[in-house]
């Protein structure tokens, strides 16, 4: 009996590798109804896969995340002072369509 415990967890094992490797999606609706008038619907959206897996397919939206990385907040913080200059530069393209206006309405 011991053998076959050990035959099942090495199975187990390479399918986990197996499905890490290559990744799995996994991916459905879930929709409430009455009378075919639809009231709530759920999409669920799930991927099963290894880290770097998902960085090769494109997900990695943990890096950004403050909760989840240290990293995130030197993004955060370079997105903010970028956000921050177009600010300044909207404000003084504003200025100077205002500055046009009022020299074009005084004309």
């Amino acid at each position: 009996m011991v053998a076959q415990q050990s035959t099942q967890s090495s199975t187990i094992v390479d399918v986990l590798e197996k499905v890490l490797d290559k990744g799995v999606v996994i991916a459905g609706d879930i929709r409430v109804g009455i009378a075919d008038i639809e009231l709530l619907t759920i999409k669920i959206r799930l991927i099963v896969a290894s880290v770097d897996k998902a960085k090769e397919i494109g997900m990695d939206w943990w890096e950004t995340d403050p909760y989840l990385s240290s990293k995130a907040s030197e993004h955060n913080k370079a997105l903010e002072a970028e956000n921050e200059q177009l600010k300044l530069r909207l404000d003084a393209l504003e200025e100077k369509m205002e500055t046009k206006q009022v020299a074009h309405n005084e004309k």
